[in-house]
């Protein structure tokens, strides 16, 4: 950060999924502020729902240049709150509802900058670009979309819900409340190139990718010090919630194409897909190669991926893809397609990224890469270690704090400079 280091700004961050000990948009709430407490003087503002936990922690270790103020919509607003629409509606009133708030914060402590957290959703509003200081939005994603080429292969309800999925972006992307947070965003961070090529589209003025991803210090101790697993039998691993779009039917085609001697294929995590995916395993004939574990805590998805050699994550349009980044903190290279959030964590070496061209494309090549990892034990090791410090180079919490830091200062001497 050179010189510029020594000046500490007043920030205020809407976390409005903050919570300790917690992965998802709870944790990027939680470690992305408390992180940023190391270069700034940070007043999050969060759920009261959040409280009790923030609390709790923050008896046992405590921390400097940091407060949190919480707000919630009244009792009986809650009652809207059911299902993932539920989620979402009270997520958008508490936006608006807490804007009365922010300005009793800001007219208390006069903000250098403002810091739209979590969620981290492009066609949702934030009414911080309106308190006055320059706002910094994201990371946001959303905008990812199954490529054209792959929607064949989703049954009827699959194709639904795609459907469904863009009809609500593109209503959001006409909320007046949406157009204005992107017209007036300082700097948009988004988690995919997908979201920012959207954000360009829609008038944003300038826009970084910045992956949402990260672990602490001991997280990464951790992950790096388990070791590589066994020679044979050689493990492929798919950790995801069984949905139609995050393409573990394409990991268990192609590890059926690749004919592997004394290899696995091992599937964490559950959903409505299960059913259909254990069926493709017994028609492709590797059922007994296969085996389903459910959902697991994480110290046993831990161990299991101490088992495994590579993780194979086929999915289609995600923003985040926090189980590539994991795996690769832990030596295990990544198959991905080169789309959304894990085309921008997997890098040249540390993983293999298949273009979404066509259903056989992607089998043939994601088969490939699964040969070439299986025979070849100098490209194995190489590709493992790469994995490793690349996630510690990148991915740990001060790292991604001392860019954003950075990224802060800059919007406030720019702002400065517009008024002067």
């Amino acid at each position: 950060m050179g010189d510029i280091q020594l000046k500490r700004l007043k920030v205020l961050v809407s976390a409005y999924a903050c919570a300790p000990g917690e992965g998802s948009e709870p944790g990027v709430g939680w470690n992305i502020s408390t992180a940023l407490s190391a270069y700034h003087d940070i007043v999050v503002l969060t759920r009261t729902k959040n409280k009790l936990r923030i609390e709790n922690e923050l008896n046992v270790r405590p921390l400097e240049n940091i407060s949190f103020v919480y707000y919630d919509l009244p009792k009986w607003v809650l009652r809207l709150k059911r299902g993932s629409i539920g989620v979402q509606v009270y997520y958008y009133l508490w936006q608006l509802f807490v804007f009365g708030q922010m300005k009793q914060l800001h007219q208390k402590n006069h903000f250098d900058v403002v810091h739209h957290l979590t969620f981290g959703k492009y066609w949702s509003p934030s009414l911080l670009s309106r308190l006055g200081p320059p706002m910094l939005w994201g990371p946001v994603g959303g905008a990812e979309s199954t490529p054209p080429n792959l929607i064949a292969t989703f049954g009827l309800r699959g194709k639904v819900y795609e459907l469904i999925r863009t009809l609500a972006r593109q209503v959001g992307e006409r909320d007046p409340l949406v157009c204005r947070t992107i017209m007036e965003s300082k700097v948009a961070l988004t988690k995919a190139p997908e979201t920012a090529h959207r954000l360009k589209s829609l008038g944003a003025e300038d826009v970084r990718i910045f992956s949402e991803a990260g672990f602490s210090d001991a997280e990464l101790t951790s992950l790096g010090q388990i070791p590589l697993a066994p020679n044979r039998p050689f493990r492929f691993l798919s950790v995801a919630r069984l949905l139609h779009w995050k393409g573990v039917q394409f990991g268990l085609e192609a590890f059926a194409y690749a004919r592997l001697p004394n290899a696995e294929y091992w599937i964490l995590g559950d959903g409505p897909e299960r059913a259909a995916l254990e069926i493709l395993a017994r028609r492709l004939g590797i059922d007994r190669q296969v085996r389903f574990f459910g959902q697991k805590p994480r110290p046993q998805v831990l161990e299991i991926l101490s088992s495994c050699h590579v993780l194979v994550h086929a999915s289609m349009h995600d923003s985040g893809g926090w189980a590539s980044v994991e795996a690769m903190a832990a030596g295990r290279p990544v198959l991905c397609l080169d789309v959304g959030g894990p085309a921008t964590q997997v890098v040249e070496g540390a993983g293999v990224k298949v273009a979404p061209i066509s259903p056989g494309y992607v089998i043939s090549r994601l088969a490939w890469a699964m040969r070439e990892l299986f025979f070849d034990a100098d490209l194995y090791t190489r590709m493992s270690e790469e994995a490793r410090i690349h996630v510690q180079q990148h991915f740990s919490w001060q790292t991604r704090a001392a860019e954003l830091a950075d990224i802060l200062l800059q919007l406030t001497e720019n702002h400065t400079k517009a008024r002067d």
